[in-house]
């Protein structure tokens, strides 16, 4: 099945969304929940799987419904189909801040490995699946288990980062440490593995755990500053435990202090 070929652009900063142009009978595929507005000509249909023509019949869409159930997505994507006459836009938005990449499969040779909830939309055609880590220290200790997706075709796929993003090109026996959750997305000929960070007293007090992950050439890798696990623990650990923030516990303190000391100074009115 030959892919649908869009136009696009990015707009924003730090909250990022992308708006597709479609001409008339093309069509774009979401993720559920990334709608973000499109013009009255464009219908939208819930279908299993991503849609594409080797998910058709029952048995390919429950594959492929399978498959996005397996990377923690929802068993349906939307298809955005353009039913007018004249070219319409459907925009979609990224779920946390930080960027959207916009992957031409086509110039990757046909497929990119991404973490697990980055893909965001595609040009009909792209075919969403799953990766397996064969290494076993991968799948443990890699951020991202022994499944991650894999976008295959050749055309416009869009992927979301958190915070920053940086894309490497790494020659062929160049090597890369990073994070183990800062890899958002990575060709296939890059080899990926787990290196222990190498002293005890780092690993348990460098605040980078255990391990770091290491990337060896040839291809390209696409890195985030962010990882949305580490801006999640920051905002667990900054919320307040005990019921009520710290303004609102300060507030009924000042209250509660404000009316006893009242009472003693101002005494009875008798």
């Amino acid at each position: 099945m030959a892919m649908d070929v869009v136009d696009y652009e990015t707009k924003g900063a730090e909250m990022q969304f992308v708006e597709v142009e479609l001409d008339p009978g093309e069509a774009a595929i979401g993720e559920a929940g990334s709608l973000f507005f499109m013009d009255a000509g464009v219908s939208m249909d819930a279908v299993f799987g991503d849609g594409s023509q080797n998910q058709s019949g029952f048995f390919g869409k429950l594959l492929g419904a399978g498959k996005r159930l397996i990377t923690g997505e929802s068993l349906f994507t939307t298809v955005y189909t353009n039913q007018g006459s004249s070219k319409a836009k459907v925009a979609f938005g990224a779920p946390y801040p930080g960027k959207i990449i916009a992957m031409d499969l086509k110039q990757m040779g046909g497929k990119v490995i991404c973490q697990r909830d980055s893909f965001l939309c595609a040009a009909r055609g792209v075919q969403i699946g799953i990766h397996f880590q064969q290494k076993i220290g991968v799948g443990f200790f890699g951020g991202e288990g022994f499944i991650m997706q894999k976008l295959e075709g050749d055309g416009l796929a869009f992927v979301h980062s958190g915070g920053t993003v940086v894309k490497r090109s790494l020659q062929p026996g160049q090597t890369l440490l990073v994070d183990t959750g800062c890899l958002v997305a990575h060709t296939p000929n890059v080899d990926f593995e787990i290196q222990y960070v190498g002293k005890i007293k780092t690993a348990l007090f460098g605040g980078e755990g255990l391990f770091l992950a290491k990337l060896s050439g040839p291809g390209d890798v696409w890195l985030q500053s962010l990882p949305f696990s580490r801006l999640a623990s920051r905002i667990f650990a900054a919320a307040p435990q005990t019921g009520g923030g710290r303004a609102e516990q300060a507030g009924l303190g000042g209250l509660a202090a404000g009316g006893l000391l009242g009472g003693i100074l101002g005494g009875d009115d008798e």
